[in-house]
C-alpha cells in the first residue's frame, strides 16, 4: 500500500478547495492527464469543490482532532489516490504532525 504526506494547515481559510479530479480533452473526459502533445495543450482540469474550514488546526494530534470539513477533504484524497495517508502536516514545526500510521515499521 502507498503512502503519502500533505501539509493540511496551508489550505485553512480556503472557502472553497479545487482539486483537479480528471481533463477534458474537446469534451472527452480523461481520468489521467492526456500524454499525447495536442491532448495534452487542449487538456482542461475538470475541477471538484470541497468546503473548506477557519478554525486553527495547529494543535490537532489524530484525525478526530481536525474540523469535519478537513476530515472530509482528507478521506477524499484517500479515495481518489486509492492510497492512504500515514502523516498529515498541521503545522510549521515538525511536531505539528497527525501521524496516522507508523511510516518506520
Amino acid at each position: 500500500t502507498d503512502y503519502f504526506l500533505t501539509k493540511l494547515d496551508v489550505l485553512t481559510g480556503i472557502e472553497r478547495i479545487p482539486v483537479c479530479v480528471a481533463y477534458d480533452v474537446d469534451g472527452v473526459r480523461h481520468d489521467e492527464m492526456p500524454m499525447t502533445q495536442t491532448e495534452f495543450h487542449h487538456a482542461r482540469p475538470v475541477f471538484e469543490h470541497f468546503d473548506g474550514w477557519e478554525e486553527n488546526i495547529t494543535g490537532c494530534r489524530t484525525l478526530e482532532d481536525l474540523p469535519a470539513n478537513a476530515r472530509a477533504y482528507v478521506e477524499a484524497l484517500e479515495a481518489m489516490s486509492g492510497t492512504r495517508m500515514s502523516a498529515i502536516g498541521v503545522g510549521p514545526d515538525r511536531e505539528d504532525t497527525i501521524v496516522v500510521r507508523d511510516l518506520i515499521g
